[in-house]
């Protein structure tokens, strides 16, 4: 089971964010540069507000790192926010005055957000103590959790890309290549067709004129993960089902698809399951509608997911709601927020995935060191060359 896991902690206005990873393998070369363009291509895309203009993520790695090398122990990454200055007064762990708890309170439910579901579970009468956590803020912690698992793919030769293929309904059109997908982050919407790229920056600048958010669905490929991860023996083993649990953990997605996804039920079998033939010393598929998985296991293939996001909650001219202490119909409280985010998230999807593939790839091949992992990864993929 799970070899690998994180925990992330902080609120959206607080002083830091933190992740905390536990299982990685001794000597594993981190380039903290790399970890650090990964959160830079978050904070990027059309639609973003104004909060990208302050802060400039970058990890502080304070626990299990020495010189660019991991220990085995656990790799502890902070990313301050530079935000905090602005609201100390407000969210000091110890310390608020009476007029700030007063003044930045929230009674107002936001529709579609974590707010009221969030204050009736945890009992808050000021739902800002929800809002903070529940936050898209939090995904540069996992970001930074995923780009680590990359660079230990990396090593195996596993690369990753992602591209957005739709935003408040213009999509992409025609196949998109590993390589094409690769170079949609040079677009300001991350898409690869720079037609349907140039019609979804017009309809997020007119969302935003009109005070409305979009949202839309992106796309995650990993190319070079060897058969066999994950398991068919058990439900909670299953790799595609861990993979689609960390993409929908992503705050706003509502969908996800694997392969062809929601197509498979418009065609019969005949047209949809991929032959299998051996060629080049090893198995493969004419085709991979199925997404790289068969029965819960990666098969060698591409792997290829789809997630949906919906448009961002926070209004600039806000839905109603009811005010929690009046119990009066009211509009809902704008905060700070974007206008679209879909080639954001596209970036957490890729590093959640990352993540997930990191983890089976433990689970798969073990090794406390780096070194270990190579010779039991050797020697496993020289094993099923002879079957």
């Amino acid at each position: 089971m799970s070899r690998l896991r994180y925990l992330t902690a902080g609120e959206s206005h607080g002083e830091a964010l933190t992740v905390l990873m536990e299982g990685l393998p001794a000597n594993l070369p981190l380039d903290l540069d790399r970890v650090n363009a990964w959160l830079a291509q978050r904070q990027m895309g059309h639609g973003r507000g104004g909060r990208q203009k302050i802060e400039q993520d970058k990890v502080r790695v304070t626990a299990g790192l020495r010189n660019g090398l991991t220990l085995g122990s656990p790799l502890v990454m902070t990313i301050d926010n530079r935000d905090w200055a602005n609201w100390e007064r407000v969210m000091h762990a110890t310390h608020v005055e009476a007029r700030y708890l007063r003044s930045a309170a929230i009674h107002r439910p936001r529709p579609g957000h974590a707010d009221l579901p969030g204050g009736l579970k945890y009992d808050q009468q000021d739902l800002r103590n929800i809002l903070e956590r529940a936050s898209a803020r939090e995904t540069a912690a996992r970001t930074a959790a995923g780009a680590v698992a990359a660079e230990l793919l990396a090593c195996f030769g596993v690369r990753v890309a992602g591209h957005v293929v739709e935003i408040g309904g213009v999509a992409s059109r025609g196949k998109v290549s590993f390589s094409q997908a690769c170079a949609a982050a040079a677009s300001p919407v991350r898409c690869a067709d720079a037609k349907a790229g140039k019609a979804m920056v017009a309809a997020i600048d007119k969302a935003k004129a009109a005070g409305d958010s979009l949202g839309g669905a992106f796309e995650v490929r990993l190319q070079g993960l060897p058969p066999g991860l994950g398991s068919h023996v058990q439900w909670d083993r299953k790799l595609d089902a861990r993979m689609a649990r960390a993409l929908m953990s992503i705050q706003a997605i509502k969908a996800v698809e694997v392969g062809l996804g929601a197509g498979f039920a418009h065609l019969p079998g005949s047209r949809v399951h991929d032959p299998i033939r051996y060629r080049q010393g090893r198995y493969q598929h004419d085709s991979n509608n199925a997404g790289g998985f068969e029965g819960g296991m990666s098969n060698g293939e591409e792997v290829v997911l789809r997630a949906t996001m919906k448009p961002i909650p926070t209004l600039f001219k806000p839905l109603m709601t009811v005010d929690m202490q009046t119990k009066q119909r009211i509009k809902a409280r704008y905060e700070r927020s974007d206008t679209c985010a879909v080639p954001a998230a596209c970036v957490v999807g890729q590093a959640v995935a990352c993540f997930e593939a990191a983890d089976a790839f433990l689970e798969k091949f073990g090794g406390d060191s780096l070194a270990e992992l190579k010779r039991n990864h050797k020697a496993a993929l020289a094993a099923m060359a002879r079957r």
